[in-house]
């Protein structure tokens, strides 16, 4: 059933409240759950939602605006022109729920609004580790830019949109924080408090926030309408213990709404209950299962292939492992008590890649047997097992055309076969990789 859940699934401009309500009451839906519409929707009286790539959440005040994330460079500017055309007061505060560029990356476009219009600058709240997180993306600039375009490339053409620049991560003129705090933080503006609260999840510098006269919670990316990020591969530390307990006490305030930073907002406290233990429960079971092995003394290879959830909870719409996976979680709860060694002793300091493929193609009969064999598991949908095997021949003779005809073609039809977007992103750039190895002299050079 879960490998039947990656079909592309139609963006509709249903009332999203009223899409999510019903989603959640069947517990099926034949619709998109993320979409990236550019649209405002107010949901309620002064409450607003812009959904984009991530949302713009915003209040109304007696004095001005308070938006919850700016959108990401590639889509603020329309985002902010949908909530221009809802309310043209000056936007008091700008709250970051983290650092990530997709929130972050809008602010540029929302301070030259100010500017145009003759307003104060908005004043941006955010956590006290923003900027270290701004920081780190400048120094690893490079890294952060071949990450995106693996991981967003094809869902950003799917979608229209168009990647940040290609030589600058951190798009020109984001707003750093003006007004940063650590645990907790009451923002006041205009007679509205939206208490500020710090846990980790995703990240390490992330802020939700309970609006008790609205009787609303947003959630920021602690709440995604997928299976929890959690485990991405290619980014660093994330915390499900943490950003389970986090779902703990939102569940515990009783809210009416809920706004996550993607997806749907969510309306009735029922509803609300739901989705947080869902999610919560998901997170909780992985720690326990991986902490009980662990400490039984089981290897990395063991607790991935053991640990896992049921296809019910990961069929239900806000659970579905369309992002991340609970495999890569897995992964992480172990970096994050465990270290980086797997407990196999040949993985403690190994031979590189190409000697021990060229030692594989040597017993195997060589390069081309693996090939072979490669192609046979394939075939039969072994694809973890034929990547092995592909990988050592692609390594003992990385100048052969034809091992990366091979290798194209299995990690194309793997791509094909996957589910979350981290898995798709990475399998489809080194199906690329081996493509353009055959198509040009401008040959790439394997990692």
């Amino acid at each position: 059933m879960i490998g039947n859940i990656h079909k592309k699934l139609p963006i509709v401009t249903e009332d999203p409240v009223a899409l999510s309500s019903r989603i959640i009451d069947s517990g099926e839906t034949d619709e998109s759950t993320n979409r990236v519409t550019q649209n405002l929707t107010e949901v309620a009286d002064g409450i607003s939602i812009v959904e984009s790539f991530s949302h713009i959440i915003t209040f109304q005040t007696a004095d001005g605006l308070v938006c919850f994330d700016s959108s990401g460079s590639f889509t603020g500017t329309r985002a902010l022109d949908s909530l221009r055309a809802w309310s043209t007061e000056r936007i008091n505060s700008l709250v970051y729920t983290h650092g990530h560029i997709d929130h972050v990356g809008g602010s540029a476009a929302m301070a030259a609004d100010a500017t145009d219009r003759g307003y104060a600058a908005p004043e941006v709240v955010g956590h006290v580790a923003v900027h270290p997180r701004l920081d780190r993306y400048e120094e690893t600039n490079g890294w952060n830019l071949a990450i995106n375009r693996r991981q967003f490339g094809g869902i950003s053409r799917t979608a229209g949109l168009s990647l940040p620049s290609e030589d600058q991560f951190v798009p020109p003129g984001t707003l750093r924080p003006t007004t940063t705090y650590r645990q907790t933080h009451d923002l006041t503006v205009g007679g509205t408090t939206f208490e500020l609260r710090h846990d980790r999840g995703e990240t390490d510098d992330h802020t939700w926030a309970w609006i008790p006269e609205h009787n609303a919670i947003c959630a920021g990316d602690l709440v995604l309408w997928v299976f929890p990020n959690c485990g991405n591969p290619q980014k660093v530390q994330r915390y499900p213990k943490d950003w389970a307990a986090a779902l703990r006490k939102m569940q515990a305030l009783n809210a009416e709404w809920l706004f996550g930073a993607h997806g749907l907002p969510v309306h009735g406290k029922a509803r609300v209950h739901l989705v947080l233990d869902d999610l919560a429960s998901a997170l909780e079971s992985l720690v326990v299962r991986t902490l009980e092995m662990m400490n039984a003394g089981e290897s990395l290879d063991a607790i991935l292939h053991e640990v896992t959830l049921p296809d019910e909870v990961l069929t239900k719409p806000w659970m579905m492992p369309i992002y991340d996976e609970p495999e890569f979680v897995v992964r992480n709860i172990w970096r994050l008590y465990g270290g980086w060694w797997d407990q196999n002793p040949s993985h403690l300091k190994p031979s590189t890649n190409a000697e021990l493929g060229a030692e594989i193609a040597a017993l195997a009969g060589g390069a081309n047997a693996l090939v072979a064999r490669a192609r046979d598991l394939a075939d039969t949908g072994d694809f973890r097992l034929a990547c092995h095997l592909i990988e050592f021949a692609a390594s003992a003779e990385p100048e052969s055309r034809d091992v990366h005809g091979a290798r194209a073609e299995i990690y194309q039809a793997r791509r094909n076969n996957e589910f979350s977007l981290m898995s798709k992103g990475i399998f489809a750039a080194a199906a690329n990789e081996s493509k353009a190895f055959i198509e040009g002299p401008d040959q790439p050079t394997r990692r």
